[in-house]
């Protein structure tokens, strides 16, 4: 007799499983399964079309896969390149599935001179035997709350458009072209087809407007794209012992940066949870500025002085209009506005949608957050960029003295600092540090540059945020920094501490907090942010080891001389990248990735402790500067 049980479903993928492609306007997630179940479009902090990753039934994804399911799958980035090679093998074929979004030549054109489109190419190629697959192209508007309609044009493509509503206004049309015979299911366009040795099925899927050039050729947009990104990677000036890695996060950041502004967002995703029972969902489409300073660093090491050119012209836009006051918001869109408010996504809500774990964010609360912090990250990249690239000018001078003076009136105030605690202000250390930091680089390049400047109020002022720090953030029990003043709560960001030089590395003081990190906030080479629980920050859920603060860790222990220790942290931490070395903002004890992925900050920390090691193991001495 027949079975008639159902099928269960698969097991859901570790959010980790998947590759990232882009074009510097958008990017997408494409899965070991074949399917694109992350693409936010036409921008990436757009609303979503694809968001299957976050709720499989509802969210959407355009999927090319073996029918064959216990085919053994393989993904690669080709080399040098952010185009993305998922293999399917089984016994009686190989199939090679290419994915990328185009990126124009150095003229700015395609081979085929024409337009540019804003769209994801996938190309499958049989390179042995024979294998029958099917295609399911289901998108869904507006973070899956919109509706429309799919249509059959003559031309075979499928379009889909999306109705007209008050929120988003007109409304978007995609557009789905194919080299096979595409059939409707619904509003769903799919296919089913089979492949023989050196047969290929291609799709466009993207801006309707763009695919409707017939001239457009998939294999054109391939050569050109591959020829960009190795062209891109050559231009990096990193010999070090690290380059596989450290290249890869390059081509990851490359993709969360904007072309046309120049900002780098945090992640290209919201919504993935940071704590194991599917709480704090937050929405990471945003360029913080306190990243800043890490990103141009990053990008000047490693010889990229364009994109640090293109970066520090929308760090100046930011200095340029801020408040009358000379404050800035801490994080921008990034076309620099404000991000929007934050509101959850109900049509994404997972399992049974209950609270707050149930439902994924969109936009920020943390937009209408005091950040004392950021103001330091943002002098420092100034400052770097004006010893290593340009000098900077007179009316950008006039806005750095505008936002100095107004750290040196509120440097004592508490803030929310660089965790964003929802559940009040309170003086933090890492904050002091960086108002510290935001005086010292305006001084230095004062005098650098002989700028005029209020030298003896910002030296004054300098040398009280140090004095400060020393006196009440010093705890002489622990014998350590601490988070906040009479506390003995131990904070990773002190980390920050002899990488932005306010201490000497094996300064005995900066020895102690280094010992006291290690022994209570790490698990192995995972760093936790503070101690671990709900009572701090007012959150659910328990959160993971943060990636970037294990980097700086090895970073700090290598320049306090324990070269071996940071290598080994290092090195462990490199084993908790995914399988084409992309690494989420957070990793459990148990190993799963956690947070929104990949992460800006944890590749931008993975470079400078990589640098930090190669000159320690090739003892290469670095004076104090």
């Amino acid at each position: 007799m027949p079975d008639h049980r159902p099928i269960p479903p698969r097991p859901a993928l570790a959010t980790d499983a998947r590759g990232l492609i882009g074009n510097m306007k958008t990017t997408a997630l494409v899965s070991l399964r074949g399917s694109i179940d992350f693409m936010c479009f036409p921008r990436i902090d757009s609303p979503a079309i694809f968001a299957g990753l976050l709720e499989p039934s509802r969210g959407g994804a355009f999927s090319i896969a073996p029918t064959c399911e216990a085919a053994n799958v393989k993904q690669m980035y080709l080399p040098d390149t952010n185009v993305l090679l998922t293999r399917f093998m089984t016994p009686e074929g190989v199939c090679e599935l290419m994915d990328f979004m185009p990126v124009p030549r150095d003229d700015g054109k395609l081979s085929a001179d024409a337009p540019l489109p804003n769209c994801v190419i996938r190309v499958a190629r049989m390179v042995h035997g024979r294998m029958a697959f099917t295609m399911r192209c289901e998108p869904r508007f507006d973070y899956a709350d919109g509706t429309h309609t799919a249509h059959i044009l003559e031309d075979g493509a499928v379009e889909f458009h999306a109705e007209t509503n008050a929120d988003s206004g007109s409304g978007m049309q995609l557009r789905l072209n194919s080299t096979l015979p595409l059939a409707l299911d619904g509003n769903a366009a799919h296919a089913g087809f089979e492949l023989q040795h050196g047969e290929s099925a291609g799709f466009a899927f993207g801006d309707a407007a763009g695919l409707r050039d017939k001239s457009f050729d998939c294999e054109a947009a391939l050569a050109d794209t591959m020829q960009y990104w190795r062209s891109w990677s050559a231009q990096s000036t990193y010999r070090g012992r690290y380059r596989e890695v450290v290249m890869r996060s390059a081509l990851t950041l490359k993709l969360l940066s904007s072309s046309e502004h120049g900002a780098i967002v945090a992640a290209p995703t919201f919504g993935l949870p940071e704590a194991l029972d599917g709480s704090r969902r937050w929405d990471y489409r945003f360029t913080w500025i306190r990243d800043a300073a890490f990103s141009v660093y990053a990008l000047l090491r490693l010889g990229y002085t364009g994109e640090a050119r293109h970066f520090m012209k929308w760090i100046a836009e930011r200095s340029r209009h801020c408040d009358s006051d000379g404050s800035l918001n801490v994080m921008y869109t990034v076309d620099g506005r404000k991000p929007p408010a934050e509101t959850e996504v109900a049509s994404l809500a997972n399992g049974d949608g209950d609270g707050a774990a149930g439902a994924p964010l969109v936009g920020n609360a943390a937009r209408e957050q005091i950040q004392l912090d950021v103001y330091g990250a943002l002098l420092d990249a100034i400052y770097l960029y004006n010893k290593y690239g340009a000098a900077i000018s007179h009316e950008g001078w006039r806005d750095v003295t505008r936002t100095v003076d107004y750290v040196v009136e509120h440097w004592r105030e508490p803030d929310h600092g660089i965790w964003e605690f929802r559940n009040g202000l309170r003086p933090l250390l890492h904050s002091r540090l960086m108002c510290w930091v935001t005086v010292d680089r305006a001084l230095r390049l004062a005098e650098k540059r002989s700028l005029p400047a209020p030298l003896k109020r910002w030296f004054d002022t300098r040398d009280a945020i140090r004095a400060d720090i020393h006196e009440h953030f010093w705890n002489d029990e622990l014998g350590a920094f601490v988070q906040t003043p009479d506390s003995k709560r131990l904070d990773a960001s002190a980390l920050m501490m002899p990488l932005v030089r306010f201490i000497g590395p094996t300064d005995p003081r900066w020895l102690g907090t280094l010992d006291a990190i290690g022994g209570e906030l790490k698990v192995d080479p995972l760093i936790f942010r503070y101690t671990r629980g709900s009572t701090l920050d007012g959150l659910p859920g328990i959160e993971g080891g943060f990636s970037a603060c294990s980097f700086w860790y090895a970073e700090a222990l290598a320049r306090a001389g324990r070269v071996d220790e940071g290598r080994l942290v290092f090195e462990k931490m490199l084993a908790y990248a995914n399988h084409v070395g992309l690494f989420s903002e957070e990793v459990a004890t148990s190993g799963e990735a956690l947070g929104n992925f990949p992460q800006a900050l944890t590749h931008l920390a993975l470079i400078s402790a990589a640098y930090q090691l190669d000159r320690n193991l090739d003892k290469v001495h670095i004076p104090w500067t």
